[in-house]
């Protein structure tokens, strides 16, 4: 028999475990490297087999044989058509600007048990609106993660105030892999609600229909890595940050919204 006086175990307790049995520190490099460790553990512990990766583009998370391995169903998703017609074959493909009026209707409602999104949060203008379009499309009881980087780390400061050629030019200059025509795109960043303070997240997932989350940080980054001197001052700073756990400066942050 249960004890009355036990509460069982929430889904964001859940989440927080397998956020720690995975060995979650507050690095960014973690953050990196078991994003998809991340979204398989939610699926196989909270049994969310229907996926809708959100901007997924040409590089969806999950390649169709892994698909298969792990009995997903997954659909991506993208605003561009030309991204889509660059993704591999065998994937249900949906055009569609999440944070659009429509996009719960070309989406479908309430038709997955997992949305996830890496690197898309900081490109859409309005996240109130894209919160809600996938609060929308998932089942009840279903779970949403972003991955994102966050306000008010130095970077996307920077990248947020300078105008939109300027940064261009600046990350075409130091980093040349991330040309228009190359695998790794610049797309205008917005930063609209990027943030892992939450405080400034929870309102708008509650009024998005959330019922519970989970945000973790991270901090650190490599963009000042090819500049001595200023590569060590932000590192120290970076550190500092880190050990106090000022929120307002990190970096990533990990979203996961249960519905």
């Amino acid at each position: 028999m249960l004890d009355p006086t036990i509460k069982p175990r929430s889904q964001a307790e859940d989440i927080r475990k397998i956020a720690t049995d995975l060995g979650y520190p507050t690095d960014w490099i973690w953050a990196w490297d078991n994003y998809k460790p991340m979204i398989v553990e939610l699926s196989r512990s909270l049994n969310l087999r229907r996926h809708v990766e959100i901007g997924a583009g040409r590089d969806p998370l999950f390649l169709i044989d892994e698909v298969r391995t792990h009995g997903f169903d997954v659909t991506i998703s993208d605003i561009s058509a030309r991204e889509l017609s660059l993704a591999p074959e065998g994937y249900e493909k949906v055009e569609c600007d999440i944070a659009a009026p429509d996009a719960i209707d070309k989406l479908g409602r309430e038709g997955y048990d997992l949305a996830y999104c890496r690197m898309v949060m900081e490109h859409v203008p309005d996240v109130a609106a894209m919160w809600r379009n996938i609060c929308g499309a998932l089942a009840p009881g279903g779970v949403a993660m972003s991955f994102f980087p966050t306000l008010y780390a130095p970077p996307y400061v920077l990248n947020r105030m300078i105008p939109e050629r300027a940064s261009r030019w600046i990350l075409h200059t130091f980093l040349p892999d991330r040309h228009d025509d190359g695998d790794n795109p610049k797309f205008p960043a917005y930063y609209d609600h990027c943030f892992s303070d939450e405080a400034r997240i929870g309102p708008m997932l509650k009024e998005a229909g959330f019922s519970d989350w989970v945000i973790l940080p991270f901090w650190g980054y490599s963009y000042f890595w090819k500049f001595p001197g200023l590569k060590q001052l932000d590192a120290a700073f970076t550190n500092l940050a880190q050990r106090r756990q000022w929120r307002s400066l990190s970096s990533f942050a990990y979203v996961i919204a249960i519905k």
